[in-house]
């Protein structure tokens, strides 16, 4: 198997396997408009990265985190609704970002950010990735149970004494993170889908909270490795075979009754 298949694969599966249970959170907590403006953010990290010369992954995720502390402050003001604020952040961050890119002239490769450039993964990058996705995956399974009694009654977990809003920003910022480096493999558009395309899959097939993360999971690996192998074999892009397969398996999932 060829090396930049082989960084591809192994950036792909890390993403795959923390997307699934934050993937879960996102679909329990309606967040998915969230993610897309997140990735529309993330353009804005682009040409920011770009403009100060500094590493445009870093400015990626600095940007995004951003955004995710900025959401939760304004939810603080419940002036607005969850849509409004999320509507008014993705479009704003959007136009900037595109605004930005186009002040770059033609040094900016839009289309490998709107789409993924998965193939061109090194070595480096695939084990950035896993150390980055291994540390949020961690810090998932530690909180668990807080973040699980957050999402199921917010006034619930108060009562018991866990810190709901610092639950809450470090949920938004996991998020935030993986987002970030998860660009990579599918791209600003099709961001979102590696989020909730498995867990609303997984979601149809278990009966349990952590079965439900880990099904995602299971069924994020497996449209990377059926994603993967159309791109090499087909030619096709990696990130929309990648969510293409995703949705595959989703649909397969609607064979199955509801007991």
């Amino acid at each position: 198997m060829p090396d930049f298949l082989i960084n591809a694969l192994l950036a792909a599966f890390a993403i795959a396997a923390v997307a699934g249970p934050l993937g879960s959170f996102v679909v329990w907590q309606r967040l998915a408009y969230f993610g897309d403006t997140l990735a529309h953010g993330a353009l804005l990290g682009v040409a920011l990265g770009l403009f100060a010369s500094i590493n445009v992954t870093l400015a990626i995720v600095l940007c995004c985190m951003t955004l995710a502390g900025l959401l939760f402050l304004l939810q603080q003001k419940p002036s607005l609704g969850d849509d409004a604020l999320l509507g008014l952040l993705s479009h704003s961050a959007l136009a900037a970002g595109l605004v930005s890119v186009s002040l770059m002239g033609s040094s900016v490769d839009l289309f490998a950010y709107l789409f993924g450039d998965l193939l061109t993964t090194s070595r480096n990058d695939a084990y950035l990735i896993i150390a980055v996705c291994g540390a949020v995956l961690g810090l998932i399974t530690v909180f668990w149970r807080k973040l699980l009694l957050m999402v199921i009654d917010a006034d619930i977990a108060k009562v018991e004494g866990i810190p709901v809003n610092l639950m809450r920003i470090l949920l938004l910022m996991a998020i935030a993170i993986v987002v970030a480096f998860a660009m990579r493999v599918v791209g600003v558009l099709l961001i979102t889908a590696m989020l909730i395309v498995p867990a609303a899959a997984s979601r149809r097939l278990t009966t349990s909270p952590e079965a439900m993360a880990a099904g995602a999971a299971i069924i994020g690996a497996g449209a990377v490795a059926a994603g993967m192998w159309a791109s090499f074999y087909y030619n096709t892009p990696a990130g929309p075979s990648i969510v293409l397969a995703a949705s595959g398996l989703f649909l397969l999932t609607l064979l199955k009754r509801r007991q």
